[in-house]
């Protein structure tokens, strides 16, 4: 159920700012963005901190990666806003949209590396079951996963499975093709901040 608060609860400054993003871009701010602002100090500001930490901090995965478990995340919780959106962006980064929709379509015949087939396998059953367990974790480590990219992985896990949830809670709109090409040059540039 959309909320009219994410239309219209902003203070001026905000409103100022999706303003000139619409008059540069030629694009609304996105929903996800404007849930940002809406409570910068009850979620805004930690869930920024956190997802920019998660998707463009020091990191054995590429940021094509982190994007693609993050759009990968998405499509299993079918959130429409953000598969769009983290599809849009892993493509880019790679250069190759094919790869991104093989491995979203299935992780095991995608034209991916066996250590990133692994964490999305691990990333698909947490999000699923909403468990894992040792046995998980080390089928992971055995396709040459190291601990820190396994806690990276989970990293992104945790900031898409919150997104998605409160995507499809607000009703995020969910705009055409160009929008999402432009937010993903945006999120390549700039990255979460």
């Amino acid at each position: 159920m959309r909320l009219e608060i994410l239309n219209s609860g902003y203070n001026r400054g905000a409103k100022m700012l999706f303003w000139m993003i619409k008059m540069f871009s030629g694009h609304p701010m996105p929903d996800a963005a404007k849930v940002i602002f809406y409570r910068p100090d009850f979620y805004g500001s930690p869930a920024k901190k956190f997802t920019q930490k998660a998707m463009r901090g020091p990191s054995l995965w590429s940021v094509g990666d982190r994007e693609l478990m993050a759009a990968y995340v998405s499509s299993l919780n079918q959130c429409s806003f953000c598969i769009h959106a983290h599809t849009a962006t892993s493509a880019a980064a790679y250069g190759d949209r094919a790869k991104v929709e093989g491995a979203l379509a299935d992780p095991e015949t995608a034209p991916i590396e066996p250590p990133l087939r692994a964490t999305l396998t691990l990333l698909g059953k947490l999000t699923r079951e909403h468990a894992i367990n040792a046995d998980d974790i080390r089928a992971v480590m055995a396709a040459g996963v190291s601990p820190r990219q396994i806690e990276d992985a989970l990293a992104v896990s945790f900031a898409f499975n919150t997104t998605n949830r409160l995507a499809d809670a607000f009703g995020f709109f969910v705009p055409g093709p160009d929008a999402f090409q432009a937010g993903a040059k945006y999120l390549l540039k700039r990255g979460y901040q």
